[in-house]
């Protein structure tokens, strides 16, 4: 039995951020406080005139992430090159689609079906050849190696997501917290389940902790296993994304939970007393790390008395052919999880393919690059990716809905044989692919193109900082508009980057 609890974030170093008086202030509260108390914003932001002629503009309702961490390879995904030496088309061969002329890995079959309804975006380019999620998604001018390292590094932006997030609160700042969560990530906190690194991510940065997404545990058995190579020798390890039991389940973070011997009537009855301590000291005690708790808090009773949420995450309500057809592993059943999110009222949901107890797991396919694209990797994106389509379109979800397939970076486009351990490819951030569908998207387009190896930018070159551009268009905001950090100094929501109009209806 797999219990993928907890957070190894949550007792590292800078953790929290608090003065001595709030610290003193929460540890008098109780066990309603989710981690990570935050510095909400001290400043109005500043919005700056919207120059955007499209009718897309706001049209997109909520937003799915899919985040293939570890990046994924463009030669063996959305850009193969059947006519390159064997070196670098590598072993899989390409597919036709429903798309004439358009061609994708073998191993997508289904979502080579669907792929009249994606825009394939083959021109991704940026200068860091590092795993920066970080950078992926959010606005920022550059990163490096620390603050890949570091989530608590001063320097990071707020992801995508956290920015929908405070804008929405700024809105109403005196309003309950929301019933669904705006923000939320599954199946667990971004990089909390590698026990080498912990690395930036889908972050608040300098919005504070308060506004980093809400995040779900994931408590269940394991069924698959996988040889991974460990650093000097392979081992057999426990492989969530590869099968999971239908019994597992996905629940509030483990932070939110009830204390033992804690029921909800005294829940209730410490919520009222602690709205009486915060009716006395409202005055007194309105710092930003106090109103960041505050907030905090109020997410984790929603988590902990809301049967909406209890409901959303409950994937049993669904048929065993649908959970089947999504996937009977960790991606497929969060990604089920993250439909059934959206539809009970969320905004952003980000679903993880994050990395397992070591390094070079995911998609970081430095080793046995085939064997585990071939029967882990492909396989279960195929899956998920491909029955989120189409059930999001049965619904009547898919003209509101953005749905993105992310990933930071690509590999290199010459693989490198590595014995034992087969052969891999490695960091590339010169070109790759992403792709996005739902509302305001084109469908059954090809957007930018590498060149003949896939190895430089031929056409169109893409930055993720155009593809945030473009998110926020569809959501209605101003990319070039400010938000304040922590010192209230105003910074764009996208450090230059632009709306990628061509891949808009």
């Amino acid at each position: 039995m797999l219990r993928i609890l907890g957070s190894r974030i949550a007792g590292s170093p800078g953790y929290g951020g608090l003065s001595r008086r709030a610290l003193l202030r929460a540890g008098s509260l109780g066990a309603l406080a989710l981690p990570g108390l935050a510095f909400p914003a001290r400043a109005d932001e500043a919005a700056m005139p919207g120059t955007f002629g499209s009718g897309t503009f706001g049209k997109a309702k909520r937003v799915i992430l899919l985040y293939l961490y570890g990046a994924a390879a463009q030669h063996e995904t959305w850009d193969p090159k059947p006519d390159a030496p064997l070196e670098i088309r590598g072993k899989f061969n390409p597919i036709a689609t429903s798309v004439p002329g358009l061609q994708i890995c073998e191993h997508l079959p289904r979502l080579a079906k669907l792929a009249d309804r994606l825009a394939i975006v083959r021109s991704m380019t940026h200068p860091f050849n590092i795993h920066s999620a970080a950078y992926t998604l959010s606005g920022i001018d550059k990163v490096d190696i620390p603050m890949e390292l570091n989530p608590f590094d001063s320097r990071h932006w707020p992801s995508f997501g956290s920015v929908v997030d405070y804008l929405a609160s700024r809105t109403a700042p005196n309003a309950a917290a929301p019933e669904i969560p705006r923000n939320l990530c599954l199946p667990f906190r971004f990089s909390s389940r590698c026990a080498q690194f912990t690395r930036g991510g889908p972050y608040g940065g300098f919005l504070g902790r308060a506004f980093d997404p809400v995040c779900t545990d994931f408590d269940g058995q394991v069924t698959g296993k996988i040889g991974r190579w460990t650093g000097n020798a392979m081992a057999d390890v426990d492989e969530p994304y590869l099968g999971v039991a239908p019994e597992g389940r996905f629940i509030a973070a483990k932070a939110a939970q009830l204390e033992g011997g804690m029921t909800l009537d005294r829940l209730d009855m410490r919520r009222s007393l602690l709205a009486q301590f915060d009716q006395a000291r409202r005055e007194l005690d309105a710092s930003p790390a106090a109103r960041g708790h505050g907030r905090a808090r109020e997410l984790a009773y929603s988590l902990l008395t809301s049967p909406k949420i209890r409901e959303a995450l409950d994937i049993g309500r669904e048929s065993a052919a649908k959970r089947e057809a999504y996937g009977m592993n960790l991606f497929g059943q969060a990604t089920l999880a993250g439909r059934r999110l959206l539809e009970a009222g969320a905004t952003i949901v980000t679903v993880l393919w994050d990395e397992i107890a070591i390094a070079n797991s995911a998609w970081d396919t430095h080793f046995h690059h085939y064997e585990r694209l071939g029967t882990e990797l492909l396989p279960g994106l195929d899956r998920a990716f491909s029955s989120l389509l189409v059930d999001l379109d049965e619904r009547g979800l898919l003209d509101e809905t953005l749905v993105l397939c992310l990933t930071e970076h690509g590999r290199t486009p010459k693989l490198h044989d590595k014995g034992a351990n087969g052969v891999g490819r490695e960091h590339w951030s010169e070109v790759y692919s992403n792709v996005l569908a739902g509302v305001g998207i084109k469908r059954g387009v090809t957007i930018g193109a590498s060149d003949k190896h896939g190895a430089f930018v031929k056409d169109n070159p893409i930055s993720p900082k155009d593809i945030l551009a473009t998110i926020y268009h569809l959501l209605g905001i101003d990319h070039q508009r400010t938000i304040p950090d922590r010192l209230g100094r105003p910074y764009p929501l996208v450090s230059g980057g632009r709306v990628v109009e061509e891949m808009l209806m």
